[in-house]
């Protein structure tokens, strides 16, 4: 029987599927780690009190990306190149979600409504983000080798969305509420698009790695697309919401302690 439990027990048992698993993990966290240091560093003068959260949030990213690095050293496994078609951060830079790379390459501060284009884009990946780990944590939170790792990062992840929600609703009280819901709309809609594509891309490396009979791999690939086509009718709408999140001021404390 397919299921998300079994599919991802697959990949975690067979050494070259882990490998290209945890090189994808790792190099989208090390992005995401690049592109809030660089937030953080350009946050315009009227908003400097926000740059030290941007600023965890891309520690944190980093530090997922060296755990993931670590899973892979445990094995004695290197990092292996990303192939384009999973390249997740990249595919929704193309589609023109988030702060391009070249506005965050420069030396110029941001202005206000960067900030609020990368909140809502946070907030929209995020979301995914916190589901994927707590999918993970609630199958493998036990599991003796990934099972640290895997919630650590959902806290951390939690943290990262309980923090966009805040930050945004801060901006929506100033006068950027049509903005941010604007914004939040067209980042949600691109992102399960680019989800449903990096999905379909992984699970065919994986299928070929595992050596998955065709009929398996149709059946996942249906499943996927089955999957945008809930959320492109009515899931997105869990990507746009916004509320006070029951643990304010997530990225400006300690981070709790895994369990």
């Amino acid at each position: 029987m397919l299921s998300a439990r079994s599919v991802f027990q697959e990949i975690l048992d067979d050494e070259h599927s882990f490998q290209l698993f945890c090189s994808i993990a790792a190099s989208g966290e090390a992005q995401g780690g690049w592109e809030n240091a660089r937030i953080a560093a350009l946050v315009p003068d009227g908003m400097r009190d926000l740059a030290p959260k941007v600023a965890r949030h891309g520690a944190d990213e980093d530090k997922h990306g060296r755990i993931f690095r670590a899973l892979l050293r445990k094995r004695g496994l290197p990092a292996v190149p990303v192939p384009a078609e999973t390249d997740y951060t990249m595919l929704l830079e193309r589609r023109g979600i988030g702060l391009a790379h070249t506005k965050l390459r420069a030396d110029e501060p941001l202005t206000e409504q960067d900030v609020v284009v990368y909140l809502a884009h946070s907030r929209v990946t995020e979301q995914r983000a916190a589901e994927q780990m707590a999918l993970l944590v609630r199958h493998f939170g036990d599991h003796p080798e990934i099972g640290r790792a895997v919630r650590m990062i959902s806290g951390d992840e939690d943290a990262h969305l309980a923090y966009c929600h805040e930050e945004l609703l801060r901006l929506a009280h100033r006068g950027h509420g049509r903005t941010i819901q604007r914004v939040l709309r067209r980042s949600a809609l691109a992102e399960i698009a680019v989800y449903r594509d990096v999905s379909l891309a992984v699970m065919d490396h994986m299928g070929r790695l595992l050596r998955w009979p065709a009929a398996k791999s149709a059946a996942l690939a249906a499943g996927i697309r089955a999957g945008y086509a809930y959320e492109r009718f009515a899931g997105w709408h869990r990507m746009v919401g916004l509320r006070m999140p029951d643990r304010l001021d997530a990225l400006g404390t300690p981070a709790p302690a895994p369990a």
